[in-house]
């Protein structure tokens, strides 16, 4: 039976002290589709377009306020069967956890989830960081104040990695699992063969 493959996953998760920083990513990967709808339609008549758009892709946005929340939303989501693609992960977040931290602690349970730090301040350096988490191809840093087209097209490129990631997985356990049921298969063949081409065989005579 063909493992189902998750796709599509588009869940985010913000892990930032300032509520502001939320309302922020909010805004970029999840934006009101009402008002979209609204300004498209006055565009429409302005410019005189006949098909108002939409983004194509939204995401679904979750936020923490500390480390140890953000740990624990990433953890019980996994539970879940509904884990997070990626995560954007403040380094300051006084008095808890800080990012490096969390992702540490994140990590050690659930690695999979493409990270990106943001900052504003020279609190680890790169090398720090990469003493501390390792090299890695799921980590980025993104600088503060940041870009809504940086945010954008990281959100987009790395969710859609950790799809294609979760795909191959998949895609291999399933020739895996193929594999070990035709060895199986055939150990049962070559057994009940050997045992009726006993069974037909004439009684060896005694020595």
């Amino acid at each position: 039976r063909t493992r189902k493959v998750m796709i599509n996953n588009r869940r985010i998760l913000i892990v930032d002290d300032n509520e502001s920083i939320h309302a922020d990513f909010k805004s970029i990967l999840s934006p009101d589709r009402t008002t979209y709808s609204n300004l498209d339609a006055i565009e429409a008549r302005l410019f005189e377009k006949t098909t108002p758009s939409l983004p194509s892709i939204t995401f679904e946005v979750d936020c923490a306020s500390q480390g140890q929340e953000g740990y624990t939303k990433v953890i019980d989501a996994a539970k879940a069967g509904r884990p997070y693609a990626l995560a954007f992960v403040d380094v300051r977040m006084p008095p808890g956890w800080d990012g490096i931290q969390t992702v540490e602690r994140i990590w050690a349970e659930h690695c999979e989830l493409e990270v990106v730090i943001c900052t504003a301040h020279s609190d680890y350096t790169w090398d720090q960081m990469l003493e501390r988490l390792g090299h890695s191809d799921r980590l980025l840093v993104l600088k503060k104040p940041f870009d809504t087209i940086e945010v954008m097209q990281l959100a987009h490129a790395l969710t859609e990695k950790w799809n294609l990631a979760h795909e191959l997985r998949a895609q291999v356990a399933d020739v895996e699992r193929k594999v070990v049921e035709q060895s199986r298969e055939q150990q049962e063949f070559a057994f009940n063969l050997l045992h009726d081409q006993l069974t037909d065989s004439p009684d060896l005579p005694p020595r």
